[in-house]
């Protein structure tokens, strides 16, 4: 089991608090010495407070982090269900933009083209390991793009896979998807499971039980031998 610590706070404020200044610290130690620090994000509606926090406390400093997708619907950028725009509004980009933010939709490519064009720009970047990557979880117990039942699902968790990004898709996921890879993942200095409410408590729970890891994917992470994942949660 890869659960370093569980994180229980009384309201949605305390764990934003709390939460934001754990991410700023993790950023802050390359920043200090003149590097960019990086961080992987996710979307989806329970992080948008701690993202808002994270930007108001972040400010200028926003210029000296690296960001990217966990990641992302393969719709435009300007289309409501991208988790690009999200982001970008709620960390108060589109009027102070990153100077290195990288997107996953690629109008002009194919979704397996933009997989790999993303793959490729990390690489170049060469910001891995990320100092802070963040979860979510589904109440599927999907986290990234892996979903129960997806097409590229067992690619996208081996820990062995030597890709960065892979295209997904799966019944429960809507659009074609383009999703971060296990080891890619699991390499962060500081992992992140981020979750809210009693429902998702429960199946949060219910992943830490036996059963295959591609009932509940997120179990593909909890149960890494070398994660050591922090978990923030409130009700």
């Amino acid at each position: 089991m890869a659960i370093a610590q569980f994180h229980e706070f009384d309201t949605r404020d305390a764990l934003t608090d709390a939460l934001t200044q754990f991410v700023k610290g993790a950023l802050s130690t390359n920043m200090m010495e003149g590097d960019f620090a990086s961080i992987a994000l996710s979307g989806g509606s329970t992080p948008k407070a701690f993202l808002e926090r994270l930007g108001k406390e972040l400010g200028d400093a926003k210029d000296m982090v690296y960001f990217a997708l966990v990641d992302e619907r393969f719709v435009p950028d300007d289309n409501g269900r991208s988790n690009a725009q999200m982001i970008r509004t709620c960390l108060g980009l589109l009027d102070h933009p990153a100077s290195e933010f990288l997107t996953l939709y690629d109008a002009n490519s194919s979704v397996e083209e933009a997989a790999n064009m993303a793959e490729s720009r990390l690489r170049e970047d060469d910001e891995l390991p990320f100092d802070v990557v963040t979860l979510g979880m589904g109440l599927d117990g999907h986290t990234a793009s892996f979903f129960p039942g997806a097409d590229n699902l067992s690619a996208a968790c081996d820990p062995s896979g030597e890709k960065l990004f892979l295209p997904i898709s799966a019944p429960g996921a809507g659009e074609p998807r383009i999703t971060m890879t296990l080891p890619a993942i699991v390499s962060a200095k500081n992992l992140i499971l981020h979750i809210e409410g009693a429902e998702k408590r429960a199946v949060f729970e219910k992943t830490l039980e036996d059963g295959p890891a591609d009932d509940m994917p997120v179990r593909h992470i909890i149960r890494h031998p070398d994660v050591q994942l922090q978990v923030y949660w409130t009700p």
